[in-house]
């Protein structure tokens, strides 16, 4: 490739999403949120709703492996569902009606988002409503939802390959990294202070 156009810079790469930590590896994030989220471009927005229709066929047992795993790798986000905060077995989690409630809750937020990716301001509205309630009423730490998303990308990526090469991979990962652009803007806005400093 030529470097002889100096006006425009490589683009940048995309958010870290998928290089997921494990439990006990968490970091803290209140400086780590950029300026603004990065728009998709169309052909983006078509990839992202192309591959979320295979998805969605399976929202709910799609959705139970992405809170199992995320609750088995990250045990500390468990303390936001009393629930289910006890449960250890895996087994025990997918046969809990409570926690396939919240998988789809979690997947038909998700649904919402994709089907109005051409509408910005449906979007920022949706993620806004979700981040106020979760900094609000449940009190959850915001950097479970990059912890979650990077999850999501690795469960879809292993569980539909022939959907999610890499390079759809790192379009997903734009997703969800202005997902998590808007949630914590609406955590900013309502002035949520951390509620712990320690690492989870």
């Amino acid at each position: 490739m030529s470097r002889s156009r100096r006006d425009s810079p490589p683009p940048p790469p995309p958010p870290p999403l998928l290089g997921v930590r494990r439990a006990g590896e968490m970091q803290r994030e209140e400086d780590d949120r950029p300026e603004r989220a990065e728009p998709l471009s169309d052909a983006e927005r078509e990839i992202i709703q192309d591959t979320w229709a295979r998805v969605y066929e399976n929202c709910e047992d799609v959705g139970v492996s992405v809170l199992i795993r995320f609750f088995v790798n990250f045990p500390s986000a468990k303390q936001y569902f009393s629930q289910f905060q006890d449960m250890e077995d895996p087994e025990e989690m997918e046969r809990s009606s409570q926690l396939r409630h919240h998988a789809r809750r979690v997947m038909n937020a998700i649904n919402t988002v994709v089907e109005n990716l051409h509408d910005p301001e449906k979007v920022s509205s949706v993620l806004g409503l979700v981040g106020k309630a979760h900094a609000l009423k449940h009190k959850v730490e915001p950097m479970y939802f990059k912890v979650l998303s990077g999850v999501m990308l690795e469960v879809l990526s292993e569980d539909f390959p022939e959907f999610f090469p890499t390079e759809v991979q790192q379009v997903w990962s734009k997703l969800m990294g202005a997902i998590y652009w808007h949630v914590t803007g609406a955590y900013t806005e309502v002035g949520w202070v951390q509620v712990s400093s320690s690492a989870v």
